[in-house]
């Protein structure tokens, strides 16, 4: 399989230059390799995301999928993931809808690990509505509805992932896309919640692009993902503002192993669907007559 053969004949709706499309190329060539080094099948892959422009990639990648409602992408993933175990199981949403009104579902997964694979687009801005600020849009931060600047510090969603019990937390760059690859496919390959927070600039809205080409370094082999105390500190390392010239670390901050939100449950162990049930409609009714 090739990353061309996971091509849909969409006309792409992104603006010219975007650097969703450093995620997508990422993605199709991720899964390209996973299938080709027989780790995965195409035919067990169910993408799923919200509303926003990272949901566009809904469009341009053959492969199962659902469309789902704004800052909902994590609930629709359990669903799927608990009614067909055998399915792998990747979300990906937007700053906005995650880390505002999807909050409680991130932190929640986080805390199941449950086995699903999450990547957010980051562009500090609710970008397909103009610019708003997001919870993760830095100190400072002018829009429409924030012309004075954004009073608040942004949310850290490393740091969040990390205290809230994901057992892998990594942030990559959409313009790194070869880095960003190995990534997912770590991220695919873990058994439990992973999650990738993606820094993708807006060129329009936010374009923080200089700034992290001269910022941005990788976590080196010397890096140990196993020790949390060290991911917390390597996750505060940047705060998601650049008023000061802060390096920004990409690659995995934590990997570990526990017991999985389905592995919990014995009546998880075969998809829901060929449970055949057969019900006594009337005995069950009965007290309520």
């Amino acid at each position: 399989m090739t990353p061309q053969d996971l091509d849909t004949k969409e006309v792409k709706t992104w603006c010219p230059g975007c650097p969703n499309n450093g995620i997508l190329q990422a993605i199709k060539g991720a899964l390209a390799e996973l299938v080709n080094d027989n780790k995965l099948q195409i035919k067990d892959v169910a993408v799923v995301t919200g509303v926003g422009c990272h949901a566009k990639i809904y469009d341009y990648i053959n492969v199962n999928a659902f469309y789902g409602l704004h800052g909902r992408t994590l609930p629709t993933c359990l669903g799927l993931r608990l009614s067909n175990p055998e399915l792998k199981v990747i979300g990906f949403g937007g700053d906005g809808a995650t880390y505002a009104e999807g909050i409680a579902h991130f932190i929640h997964n986080c805390r199941y690990n449950a086995d699903i694979k999450f990547f957010v687009h980051n562009n500090q801005n609710f970008s397909l509505t103009t610019g708003q600020a997001s919870p993760v849009s830095e100190k400072g931060f002018i829009d429409g509805t924030n012309p004075t600047g954004v009073k608040e510090q942004p949310l850290n969603p490393i740091e969040l992932a990390l205290i809230s019990g994901a057992t892998f937390v990594a942030r990559g760059y959409a313009l790194d896309t070869e880095h960003l690859k190995n990534l997912m496919k770590q991220a695919i390959e873990h058994n439990g919640f992973a999650f990738i927070d993606i820094l993708q600039p807006c060129i329009i809205y936010h374009n923080q692009t200089p700034y992290f080409q001269k910022n941005i370094y990788k976590l080196g082999e010397d890096h140990n993902p196993a020790d949390f105390d060290t991911a917390l500190v390597q996750g505060k390392e940047w705060d998601y503002c650049f008023d000061r010239d802060q390096k920004v670390p990409i690659g995995v901050f934590y990997k570990t192993q526990k017991l999985t939100f389905e592995g919990k449950w014995s009546n998880f162990k075969q998809p829901w669907y060929t449970v055949e049930r057969k019900i006594n409609w009337e005995e069950g009714i009965k007290e309520f007559k």
